[in-house]
């Protein structure tokens, strides 16, 4: 039996990833959860699966509760390090899932990583720590899932190019000058997946698409002009890779994210799934059209940021994390979003980080700097 930590238990990703285990008890001990702020159903959770210490971001969030609750910003790596679990599951939304990330890969466990942002912000230290370990490391992302599956059995220089699908959001056919009147409401109406607010935004301006170029990048070894976006709005191609014979693979499926998590649980084999088949003859049309990159320039920063890999993709990612938050709270356009971002990236160029412990001050340096440009 397989010991797993959830990280973000109570969001999307955590919520899909107990629902796995759920339906193979006998494969799956939880070891511990963790959440940012939603204790009580954190600590239905603990219930449900019989874990005996949860971790809680946010101590005001607390619940009177008969078990060990670890708080503070370092909760997560700290129920990480205390249960040495055989996987730990990443679905913490934004920078604050890059430390339990690296506690995770220098203690061996494998890491099913959801949180992007890890990678983005550190891929430099966490690939390094995971090989210096030998640790493993599974993307839980649905495309980046689909590229680790079509790359089984294959020789990674017979590798030519990668291609991310992108649904392509909410605005993909808007015209670019009504995007100033965009709402909350319209961005957060995605209209394939269901997901987190942050990722949705970041779905709405395809800065999550940037985020993962940047994540494929330090996943799968594969030069950043190789990596292409692709838009695909029915969702149903994952991702797909092609090999120096100029042949294609294609990972497809319906839009679920617990298909990719039950992968990531189960790897190198595959657990049985009662989930909804995928019906070929159902499929009217899979339509695939290049990104309008004038309309999403988050596309061309993320490529940008990775001319100082080591820094810029975390200002990149600071930014645009505070921007969003300005934009759901009604303090900025839904177009600030992407300005506020590549100000921040102006200001930082040429910042130096040589620990993970820089990499945190230079995160809180870019919200500070972007925040400061939110009214």
């Amino acid at each position: 039996m397989k010991t797993i930590v959830v990280l973000g238990s109570t969001g999307s990703i955590g919520r899909s990833t107990l629902d796995v285990i759920r339906r193979r008890p006998r494969e799956f001990k939880v070891a511990g959860l963790s959440a940012c702020t939603n204790a009580r159903l954190l600590e239905q959770q603990a219930d449900e699966f019989g874990v005996d210490i949860t971790a809680l971001r946010s101590p005001a969030g607390s619940v009177p509760g008969q078990r060990r609750v670890i708080t503070g910003e370092t909760a997560a790596a700290d129920i990480v390090a205390m249960t040495r679990p055989d996987i730990v599951v990443n679905g913490i939304s934004g920078a604050a899932g890059f430390l339990p990330s690296l506690q995770a890969v220098r203690q061996g466990s494998v890491l099913a990583l959801a949180n992007k942002e890890s990678l983005v912000i550190g891929g430099a230290f966490l690939t390094q720590e995971a090989r210096r370990h030998r640790a493993t490391l599974i993307p839980v992302d649905s495309e980046h899932s689909a590229v680790f599956q079509c790359l089984a059995g294959e020789r990674p220089e017979e590798v030519s190019r990668i291609f991310l699908t992108a649904s392509g959001g909410p605005f993909r056919t808007r015209p670019k000058e009504t995007f100033p009147d965009i709402t909350p409401e319209e961005a957060l109406s995605h209209p394939t997946w269901s997901m987190g607010k942050r990722i949705t935004i970041d779905s709405a301006t395809m800065m999550n698409k940037g985020l993962e170029i940047i994540e494929a990048y330090w996943l799968f070894g594969v030069d950043l002009s190789r990596i292409q976006v692709v838009v695909h709005p029915q969702s149903i191609v994952h991702s797909m890779v092609e090999f120096r014979d100029m042949s294609i693979k294609a990972q497809l499926g319906v839009p679920d994210m617990r298909s990719a998590i039950a992968y990531a649980l189960s790897w190198p084999s595959r657990m049985e799934l009662d989930l909804k088949p995928l019906d070929p003859a159902a499929m009217k049309k899979l339509e695939f059209f290049p990104p309008d990159e004038d309309k999403f320039p988050a596309l061309e920063l993320a490529r940008a940021s990775m001319e100082q890999p080591r820094t810029l993709p975390c200002v990149m990612n600071a930014a645009d994390e505070t921007a969003v938050d300005g934009f759901l709270k009604r303090r900025i356009r839904f177009d600030g979003i992407i300005d506020i971002v590549r100000k921040t990236m102006d200001k930082l160029a040429g910042s130096r980080v040589s620990s993970p412990e820089d990499l945190i001050e230079l995160d809180r340096e870019s919200r500070k700097i972007a925040g400061n440009m939110i009214p």
